[in-house]
């Protein structure tokens, strides 16, 4: 029998099969690498047997749970593509998604029984199984069973393409993001490196696994190098902080958007449990207020930051944990095989210093879009990637994504990044949450519109909000208008929804507070 050097799941079955390489901690079940393997054999024999061939794609909706990745594994070793689905989108956006990619097969949980019905009739997927985490006799559980391990290596190269990530944007339908061979196993190493990540780590994820966050950071570099994830289905602040704590469950790593540890850094427990086992703790997806950097740093834990997209692998920058406190705020650098630069509207880069947006390019960079070229050639130009981010280098080449290009807003010809007024309001011990906007303003053109969630019992008002931005920033960047909400539109990972406040507020500006 010859040995396979680049299937994962096969080289750790053969190295350490009985180690725990997953935890559901909704199920309290674990999956060693051998039964990881033998199930991933087992899928893709299957998938073989129902004529299966290269490049046929196999979508699957479910939540956080050790199927996901055996089928993902399953997909790597006779050449499929996974196709991850957001469950929280409606049937109408899914429509699009599968009808694009055209699926073969749809793998659901039950949970989502209803839709997956629809989907597979309306799109005419050509085969479905239905995962019931609580029945044994689920088909997709009846036919592991049945099926046999053998199945026949399709060859794959750095080039082909292992899965398949729907990017919501910023307008028009989602862009499916081809994930190669290659970009999973730089980003392996470009982002598993610093991070620390070898076989001891232990990471819990909370970040969906849909999501290149989830999936990627660190997930995938962690069964890469052989570790152990545990799977939580529905993030809870004080559930996680009670895992994080656990000396029997030994959590070494972990990652979340600002949001998840803003609501643990909220969280009663937050100041008594243990955080003393966590050897990273990473942050990135969306500008993280400073308020949480310092709120975390308090407790003797730096947040690495980092900054990425679902195209870059997502591992683009990194900030070493040496320099999380001396450059409080920074994405870091670029990580070991990436470049990346910043540059004005005409595409000439900026020295250090000057904001603008900021390119990347390098083996961990999607190739294009699926079934898009129109959409990859907007987003390329001479090889590099165009991010959509503003950005700026500081006077020792580390980078500061000062916000979404696209977010930015001019007020009086002066330009103003959200993510810097929002670390004022964040200063206001009263304030839970907090999301900055550009309204049309007829005298600036656009001014700031701030809307506000407060703490449980707190009471704060507009003018004491334009109060304290006045003492902290400059006249043009102080919102003009503040609007207080229950909580803000986040999507499943926890960024706030811009584009949503957007279409809620624009329309209905208010002139400015005097």
């Amino acid at each position: 029998m010859s040995v396979k050097h680049y299937d994962w799941t096969a080289h750790h079955a053969d190295v350490r099969g009985d180690k725990v390489a997953i935890v559901d901690l909704d199920t309290g079940k674990e999956v060693s690498y051998a039964e990881l393997d033998d199930r991933a054999s087992k899928l893709a024999g299957w998938m073989q047997s129902q004529g299966f061939e290269k490049g046929d794609r196999v979508a699957v909706l479910a939540a956080n749970c050790p199927e996901i990745f055996e089928v993902a594994f399953a997909c790597a070793k006779i050449g499929a593509i996974c196709l991850p689905l957001n469950w929280r989108l409606t049937v109408p956006e899914l429509e699009y998604i599968l009808n694009d990619s055209a699926p073969k097969l749809l793998i659901s949980d039950i949970k989502f029984s209803r839709e997956a019905t629809e989907l597979a009739a309306i799109c005419s997927v050509e085969l479905a199984l239905q995962l019931d985490l609580d029945d044994a006799n689920c088909t997709y559980t009846a036919t592991l069973a049945a099926a046999h391990l053998e199945y026949t290596t399709v060859e794959c190269t750095h080039d082909d393409v292992a899965m398949i990530m729907y990017t919501s944007g910023t307008t028009g339908h989602p862009k499916g993001a081809m994930i190669t061979f290659g970009m999973n196993f730089y980003n392996a190493v470009n982002l598993g490196l610093p991070a620390g990540v070898n076989s001891d780590t232990v990471q819990l994820v909370v970040l969906p696994l849909f999501h290149t966050g989830g999936m990627n950071c660190y997930a995938n570099p962690i069964l890469h190098a052989g570790g152990r994830i545990l799977l939580m289905r529905d993030f809870e602040p004080g559930r996680a902080l009670s895992v994080i704590g656990d000396p029997a469950l030994g959590v070494t790593h972990f990652f979340g958007v600002p949001a998840p540890y803003q609501f643990m850094m909220q969280h009663p427990d937050f100041a008594v449990t243990d955080l003393s086992r966590l050897q990273t703790a990473g942050v990135g997806g969306a500008p993280c207020a400073e308020a949480i950097l310092t709120g975390w740093l308090d407790r003797g834990v730096p947040l690495v930051q980092g900054w990425g997209m679902t195209e870059t692998s997502p591992g683009g920058t990194m900030l070493e944990a040496t320099d999380a406190l001396r450059k409080l705020g920074s994405a870091g650098k670029c990580l070991l095989h990436t470049e990346v630069k910043v540059v004005d509207d005409n595409g000439a880069e900026l020295p250090w210093g000057e904001v603008g947006e900021l390119l990347i390019r390098g083996p961990n960079i999607t190739p294009g879009y699926w079934n898009n070229p129109e959409g990859t050639a907007k987003s390329f130009i001479d090889g590099w990637l165009k991010t959509g981010d503003a950005a700026r280098f500081d006077d020792e080449g580390f980078i500061y994504i000062v916000d979404r290009w696209k977010d930015m807003y001019i007020s009086g010809g002066e330009n103003v990044y959200p993510a810097e007024v929002e670390n004022v309001l964040y200063q206001l011990p009263q304030v839970a949450e907090a999301a900055i906007i550009g309204v049309p303003d007829e005298r600036w053109g656009e001014t700031g519109k701030a809307v506000v969630v407060l703490r449980p019992g707190q009471q704060l008002s507009a003018d004491d909000v334009v109060g304290h931005c006045l003492k902290n920033l400059a006249k043009f960047k102080v919102p003009a208008s503040v609007e207080f909400i229950e909580a803000l539109p986040r999507n499943a990972t926890g960024k706030v929804l811009k584009r949503t406040l957007r279409d809620q507020y624009v329309d209905a500006f208010q002139p400015a507070i005097t």
